[in-house]
Parts: structure tokens; C-alpha cells; sequence
């Protein structure tokens, strides 16, 4: 089979979260797998960009309603991450460096997921599967399904994997001009209380709908930011499918961000001596266990909880641990990190920003990972940290309640808690604290989770039951 993605993310390519490492790694392994695989994006302006070779494959030139753009598309010339990697550029749209966050972004996916279908439309032949991800691309369904130009490509079969549903694309309804010239009895594909929902009309004209976990298709029809409805209506075809994580980049005996490299027969050893390492670093006892966050500082992670909930464990648990922190995201949780640095010095520290280094040597030395999450479609964190022999301390909701054990029930490995509350994670920090100083129980849960198989194999193998089950 012939598969696109069509995404706003690919690692190491350009990445903002979890998406980034999906789609960076997916493709890699079904080609693994015998398939023809390739990865269409924009063309950011990255290192990744300026440090590779890249080769001109198309030129072409589109409306975005009644402005003309011209777009170029160049390809990677070596194959060097595992698939065909295509770059979609519109200058003045997609030239910029950061992914997100500026205030043309309805302007710049929309223009992409034109172009992209309008250089389909120019292919020789078509792929087998158009496979897009998240609102950023979820338009792409409906417009090889309805607008007219377009039509030689409806036959396509299209996927949808949803990563984040929070997230879904509004736009008002006086934008709809920006769409290719489209079958207006179709309007209701779009429409969701009276606006545009890019995410919704992905849903809906997709031919499967999947998503990043098992719990997080459940939830969504109870909790989906005023999609519940529809993804009850449509989980005849949705199906819950469980991110891997590609264990060739994340492998503590051979991860090139690491000085001290560590298998589960020197799990031990290599443990100390990164955790000694970093805690030098940030001036931490490597006595103590040591407790990090590794993410967005945003609602959805609760990372709002975490000044509090850091304060308290300090002062209720007698200092018997340390913290730290690395993320970036709203600023008043930023500052509030910041401003425990002082109060806290030598128990606490914290590093506001985005660093993949930094995070890798956080995942080896550390004992447990925090993730608190309000919501968590997936998570990757706590795959990479069982992998590192880190121990997740995550509340039980969507991929976290999928992957992780409590270690007080038969057969667990993690520590778990059911409320994001100040609370609820003061108490599963104790029950860290009392774990680690059972020394013997710790480090044979350390092993046990080192053993875990996370890779991505299981879940190529159900992505492709999936695109077959759409060709036959």
C-alpha cells in the first residue's frame, strides 16, 4: 500500500507535542513494514530545513476564496528519517518558524490543505490512503469528497486520527469562500452551532475515524468540547488505537543525549550516575528521589496544580524529595514556577522553555515522572519514562489509565490517582516517597517497567487492519 500523512507536525522535522512524534515515527514503520509511506507538512522555517538537501518536485498555484497564491513542494532527497518527506511552502503563509499560535492560522492550514489536495489532483497516480491528523488537515476529507475540482480524487479512502479533540479548527461562517468551489447542499458537513468545524467535517466525511487510545474514543463521547454527540453518533466507525513510541530514539543504551548510557542489567548504576548528573545541574540532593514534569505548563496537563502541589509535598512530606520542572506554556504558571526557585532552593528548580536534550537526561535520571493531566488523549511521557525506568505517577484518564498499573493492584508498575487535585497528587508523591525507600520493591519495579514493550509494532499492525479494511 501507498500511504500519505498529512500533518502540521512530523519529528525532528518541526514538533510543538505528541503529534509531532506520531507522525515521525508511524510512517517509519510501516515502510518497515514493506509500504510505500510518505509525510506531507509545511514548510516551517527549522534547523531541520537549512542543515538538508532537498529537491523541487512541484510548483503550483491555488485561491484561498479570491486570493491566488502560488506553492512549491520539495522533497528530502535521502530518506533519511525512514519515509518520503514532502515540505509545502506558501510564502507569506507557511514561512515562519514557530508551528502555531499566530493569529492567521485559519489562513495558513486552510491555504496548506488546499494546496496538498490541489498537488494530489497533479499526481500520475493516487496513494491508497490519505491518513490526516487533527483539525490542522481534517478538511482534507471533505474537500476530495465535495469540491468540485477535486472530484477525480474521491475515491480515495481517508483516515482521520484524532490526537486532541480540544482543539478544532472554528472558523466563521463568512470564511467559507476559502474552501475550493464546493457542493453547497453539502454545507451541513461543515456546519457545527453555527460555525465552521474543520474537526467535525473531518469526522464526518472521513471513512475511518481513529483515535490515540482506547479510553480516549470512550471519553470523547462523554467529553469532547461540544463534539459528544458526534462521536456517538460515528463510533460505528472509529476505533481506538494506542500510540507506540520509537524505541530506536528512545533506548537508554544508546540515546546520543546521554553521557551515561544503561541497560536493565545495569539499570542500577546507570540510574545514579545520570541522576547525580542532573541533580548537580539543577542543585538537587541525588539522595532523594527526585520528581519531574515534563510538558506543557497548561490546563489540560494541570500544570496550574503543580506550584501548590510541589509546596505542599515539600512541606507536609518533611522535604524528603525534590522537584523539577521543565515546560513552557501560560505565563502566570510560568512565573509562579519561577518564583519557587528561591523559597525552595535545593529541593525544587525548575527550567521554563522547551529542550529535547535537557528532556531525555530528565527521563534517565529521574525516579518518577508526574502527569497529573486533566486530559491525555495518548501520552508519550509515560512510555518514555518506563522505558527509562522512570516510574509514572499519572491520573487515571485517557492512554494513562491504558498504560499504567497502579503497583497496589496484581501485576502494577506505576502509581495512580483518579482527581487532578492539589490532593491527589500530594498523596501519590507520599506514596512515591514511601516506595523509593522500600529499596528492594523500587528497584524491581524499575526493572518490571523497563521490560514494558511500547514499540511501535503492535500498533502499525492495527493501523494497517485499518487501511485494509477501507480496500477491500
Amino acid at each position: 500500500m501507498e500511504i500519505l500523512h498529512v500533518s502540521a507536525e512530523c519529528y525532528p522535522v518541526a514538533k510543538a507535542g505528541g503529534l509531532g512524534d506520531v507522525v515521525g515515527a508511524l510512517p517509519k514503520y510501516l515502510a518497515e513494514a514493506g509500504h510505500i509511506a510518505k509525510v506531507v507538512m509545511p514548510m516551517y522555517r527549522t534547523k531541520f530545513l537549512y542543515e538538508n538537501k532537498w529537491d523541487v518536485v512541484h510548483k503550483g498555484s491555488a485561491y484561498l476564496g479570491n486570493t491566488w497564491f502560488d506553492y512549491t513542494v520539495i522533497k528530502e532527497t535521502t530518506n533519511k528519517l525512514g519515509f518520503d518527506l514532502y515540505l509545502l511552502d506558501i510564502n507569506g503563509l507557511l514561512d515562519r518558524e514557530k508551528i502555531y499560535s499566530y493569529p492567521d492560522d485559519v489562513e495558513r492550514f486552510t491555504s496548506f490543505q488546499i494546496a496538498v489536495v490541489d498537488w494530489l489532483s497533479s499526481w500520475q497516480h493516487h496513494p491508497d490512503i490519505i491518513h490526516v491528523h487533527d483539525h490542522h488537515t481534517a478538511l482534507i476529507p471533505f474537500m476530495i469528497k465535495y469540491c468540485y475540482q477535486y472530484q477525480m480524487l474521491a475515491d480515495i479512502p481517508t483516515v482521520i486520527t484524532i490526537h486532541n479533540a480540544q482543539y478544532q479548527g472554528w472558523m466563521d461562517w463568512d470564511r467559507s469562500d476559502y474552501i475550493p468551489h464546493w457542493d453547497g447542499w453539502r454545507w451541513g458537513m461543515l456546519d457545527w452551532n453555527n460555525n465552521i468545524n474543520p474537526l467535525a467535517a473531518g469526522i464526518r466525511s472521513a471513512w475511518k475515524v481513529t483515535t490515540v487510545s482506547w479510553s480516549y474514543l470512550h471519553e470523547l463521547r462523554q467529553e469532547s468540547n461540544g463534539l459528544e454527540a458526534l462521536f456517538e453518533y460515528e463510533k460505528g466507525k472509529s476505533v481506538g488505537i494506542l500510540n507506540g513510541i520509537d524505541t530506536k530514539v528512545w533506548d537508554p543504551a544508546t540515546d546520543s543525549y546521554l553521557t551515561d548510557h544503561y541497560t536493565i542489567d545495569t539499570l542500577a548504576a546507570g540510574k545514579r550516575s545520570n541522576k547525580e548528573a542532573i541533580c548537580k545541574e539543577f542543585g538537587l540532593n541525588p539522595d532523594k528521589p527526585l520528581f519531574v514534569f515534563i510538558g506543557r505548563l497548561v490546563g489540560e496537563k494541570a500544570a496550574d496544580l503543580l506550584p501548590a502541589a510541589i509546596g505542599d509535598s515539600l512541606y507536609y512530606i518533611d522535604q524528603r524529595m525534590n522537584f523539577l520542572v521543565l515546560g513552557s506554556g501560560e505565563a502566570h504558571v510560568e512565573q509562579q514556577l519561577d518564583d519557587m526557585r528561591s523559597y525552595w532552593m535545593g529541593y525544587y528548580n525548575s527550567k521554563i522553555g522547551y529542550n529535547e536534550k535537557l528532556s531525555h537526561q530528565m527521563y534517565a535520571g529521574a525516579d518518577f515522572l508526574l502527569m497529573p493531566s486533566r486530559v491525555e488523549p495518548c501520552g508519550l511521557n509515560q512510555m518514555y519514562s518506563m522505558r527509562y525506568g522512570t516510574v509514572p505517577v499519572v491520573r487515571r484518564t485517557g492512554g494513562l489509565r491504558d498504560t499504567v498499573i497502579d503497583f497496589g493492584e496484581p501485576g502494577g508498575y506505576g502509581i495512580c490517582f483518579n482527581n487532578a487535585s492539589v490532593g491527589d497528587i500530594t498523596h501519590a508523591v507520599y506514596r512515591g516517597v514511601e516506595l523509593y525507600e522500600d529499596q528492594m520493591h523500587f528497584d524491581n519495579i524499575r526493572r518490571q517497567l523497563m521490560e514494558k514493550d511500547f514499540s511501535w509494532d503492535t500498533s502499525t499492525n492495527q493501523y494497517l487492519d485499518v487501511y485494509k479494511s477501507l480496500l477491500t
